[in-house]
């Protein structure tokens, strides 16, 4: 196989924009589904169906299901609706797993094998638009305690499940979709809040999502975590993660600043294994061609493509999406 397949591997694109045939002939590595994807259940299988007759190599399909306001299949449900992170916590361990359940179920019946959830944001700032409710809480200790149930949960039916949004979002007093927030704690009160929960999972959890965060205590200047190598390297080699680090969407504001080909490269240097864009424009077609052959010439690009395409199928293939 060789680099730019490799590179095609590290993406997980939308289905709108045009380039998504191109993208699975090339070896695409997943597809991320929103609301507009699930129309009915039967509609949505044989979508998902098509796509994977399509794909070179078995794919990530992929969905962010976490429940309350960040729920994709609300066009199936006709009004029911599943609980948010806090109060289907706040209703009991056992009502989370069960909850847990039916949602991983529910996404299998459909062919899905990635959640980017559990979130295991410690929401401390009441004025933070984004996390809130998506938190189960605002102490560590029972963000760990709701990580290990849903997580294992997820596993135990064949759905990979993805922590977010590291180094924990729950701080910011800005939304990511819209600006880059900047969280200026020092390193301490971060592990002692934010990035507890990760660590307390860093062992067991095979994915972890990068957030589109400034965190001071990595980058004196405005560089998001997500391109950060102080950040992605602290969750390499102070936490001891060894699985599958992702981007949060690629197409967010707190990262639009760089453009696409840059960032894209900006994050494999920092140590990023994969990213998400929430579509498949020719634009993000050619930044990820582009790549490509930038990588030809560059060996830290190229060595760190080898590496990610590496953690990728090792994590396929714990799944049984690989032989």
């Amino acid at each position: 196989m060789d680099i730019k397949e490799k590179l095609y591997q590290m993406f997980i694109l939308g289905t709108e924009g045009g380039g998504l045939e191109c993208a699975l002939k090339n070896n695409l590595g997943g597809i991320i589904f929103f609301t507009k994807d699930i129309q009915s259940p039967k509609q949505f299988q044989d979508l998902i169906s098509t796509l994977k007759i399509q794909a070179k190599t078995p794919l990530f399909l992929s969905i962010d299901q976490e429940g309350g306001r960040v729920e994709r299949t609300e066009n199936i449900h006709h009004g029911k609706k599943y609980l948010s992170s806090r109060y289907a916590y706040a209703r009991g361990e056992e009502f989370l797993k069960s909850q847990t359940n039916e949602i991983a179920k529910e996404l299998k019946s459909y062919g899905i094998n990635l959640n980017f959830a559990p979130c295991i944001d410690v929401d401390t700032n009441p004025a933070n638009p984004i996390i809130g409710e998506r938190a189960f809480s605002n102490n560590p200790e029972d963000v760990i305690k709701a990580e290990k149930i849903v997580s294992q949960t997820y596993r135990e039916n064949g759905i990979i499940p993805c922590v977010k949004h590291f180094p924990g979002h729950g701080d910011a007093n800005a939304d990511s979709h819209l600006t880059l927030p900047q969280i200026n704690l020092p390193l301490q009160e971060m592990e002692k809040i934010h990035i507890k929960p990760f660590k307390a999972c860093a062992k067991t959890i095979e994915m972890v999502m990068a957030a589109h965060l400034h965190c001071t205590c990595f980058e004196k200047y405005e560089i998001p975590t997500s391109l950060s190598k102080n950040a992605i390297s602290y969750l390499r080699n102070n936490l001891n993660f060894n699985g599958v680090i992702i981007s949060d969407d690629m197409m967010m504001k707190g990262v639009a600043q760089f453009g696409l080909k840059e960032a894209f490269e900006r994050g494999i240097r920092a140590g990023l294994n994969m990213f998400i864009y929430r579509n498949s424009t020719p634009e993000v077609i050619n930044a990820i061609e582009n790549v490509a052959k930038s990588a030809l010439q560059d060996n830290e690009l190229f060595q760190n493509i080898e590496f990610s395409y590496e953690k990728i199928t090792n994590l396929k293939q714990k799944f049984k999406l690989l032989n």
